[in-house]
């Protein structure tokens, strides 16, 4: 069934893929009521519990490096774990905390934790796949993530429907107790040991932000910044621009987020198989194009009627997630095959922290932008789709693997497209 949706055989990985399946239906079922669920069972207001977790999730950003320094030292496979036991003790102490002191400790050690289990999963995932199968993997996980949220999301319903402080308890119990499960399929997991020898002492070398020291690597953290911070346009610009400015009826972001998490369960194998011989960097400028349109569509259903917006909004949500299928599996794979082996958990520390930038910083602009309109959020989100653009060009000047063409198939020489000056554009035939 998995290849039929373009997806790998994951034979050899069935722990490891079925831990990370646990540990996103755990994720899944916490993710929508993580705000509720300390409104209810605290006393803290909706300003106190909002600083709480900004000034916890902030404090955050400084360490993912040096979490990155920890993968290179001891392993992917030993901090992935130490990030789940970490995160199912501090879930296992959340309904003790009831003062905003408490609250913010236990979400720093929430987010502290996963972000080392976030932060080795890359480097875990290229030590175990082959060269020319990245894509295929990062894009499978990423469906694999979607499928698992969305099941946990019903499972949230059913809680918020409940509405008792039982269930929002046994909403944290169950998060936890998918920590401690993939903790221990984790246990069976072959590979990702830590580095031996030379390797070892060169992964004690060049701090934890030796990353930005790399000019290449740096025009890719910035294109993973830009891509990142178009998504974040689906949490928070969109739900808020189809509500309140659009006066669409309240079941239409829910409807979005349907769209979204299917079309990605289902068709991220299938578009990912559809890059087979297109070069990278064609792949993201296809995925920018995507993004781009769907941004100009979103802001056409600003002059439609209710109706006629319902129908563009759900249109432009499609083309949305067509971007989205499309980026991730390339951004993802560059980040891991660009950094050197020894210092692999550092270098995707560094793409993680464009990824935490973008949380940090998407809230505050999108907000800021939707105050004044339509026109300068989506007018706004097209400028950074150029931006981003021209950043990929950049990269494929500055990165061979930029220019090399996905092939979805493991242990093959991948050829690449000639480099600037030489690069005349001529690729494989293809619809993209």
């Amino acid at each position: 069934m998995l290849q039929r949706l373009g997806f790998p055989d994951i034979g050899p990985h069935r722990r490891f893929v079925s831990a990370l399946a646990i540990d996103a239906l755990g994720s899944g079922i916490w993710m929508p009521l993580s705000m509720l669920y300390f409104l209810h069972q605290t006393s803290l207001s909706l300003v106190q519990l909002g600083l709480a977790m900004t000034i916890a999730n902030t404090a955050v950003i400084p360490v993912v490096p040096w979490l990155g320094s920890l993968v290179d030292r001891v392993g992917p496979k030993r901090m992935m774990q130490l990030g789940n036991a970490g995160a199912a003790g501090a879930f296992l102490l959340y309904p003790f905390a009831h003062s905003m002191a408490v609250v913010t400790v236990l979400v720093f050690a929430a987010s502290l934790t996963r972000s080392a289990f976030w932060g080795a999963l890359g480097p875990m995932v290229t030590q175990i796949t082959e060269r020319g199968e990245r894509e295929i993997w990062f894009g499978f996980l990423q469906a694999m993530r979607n499928a698992g949220y969305g099941v946990g999301g019903v499972l949230a319903a059913v809680a918020l429907t409940v509405g008792s402080g039982a269930a929002y308890q046994s909403v944290v119990l169950a998060n936890a107790a998918s920590y401690v499960v993939a903790f221990g399929l984790m246990l069976g997991v072959t590979g990702g040991g830590r580095p031996a020898g030379e390797a070892r002492d060169e992964a004690a070398r060049g701090g934890p932000w030796v990353a930005f020291a790399d000019p290449a690597y740096r025009v890719l953290i910035a294109v993973i910044f830009c891509y990142a911070l178009t998504e974040t346009t689906l949490n928070v610009a969109m739900p808020v621009y189809f509500i309140d400015t659009l006066a669409l009826p309240g079941w239409v972001p829910g409807a979005v987020f349907v769209i979204n998490t299917v079309m990605i369960g289902v068709g991220q194998g299938l578009v990912v198989r559809r890059m087979t011989g297109v070069a990278r960097r064609r792949v993201l400028h296809t995925a920018i194009t995507f993004s781009a349109v769907s941004f100009v569509m979103l802001y056409a259903a600003d002059a439609l009627s209710v109706v006629a917006g319902v129908v563009v909004v759900l249109a432009g949500a499609f083309v949305y997630t067509l971007g989205e299928l499309t980026a991730g599996p390339v951004a993802a794979a560059l980040s891991a095959e660009a950094a050197p082996p020894a210092g692999r958990g550092r270098y995707m520390a560094a793409t993680q922290l464009a990824w935490s930038a973008s949380g940090a910083v998407g809230p505050l602009l999108y907000s800021a932008l939707l105050d004044q309109g339509a026109l300068p959020v989506w007018g706004g989100a097209v400028v950074l789709c150029a931006v981003w653009a021209a950043l990929v060009v950049l990269l494929a000047a500055r990165m061979p693997l930029a220019r090399e063409r996905v092939t979805n198939v493991a242990e093959v020489e991948v050829v690449s497209e000639p480099g600037p000056p030489l690069d005349t554009g001529a690729e494989a035939p293809t619809t993209w």
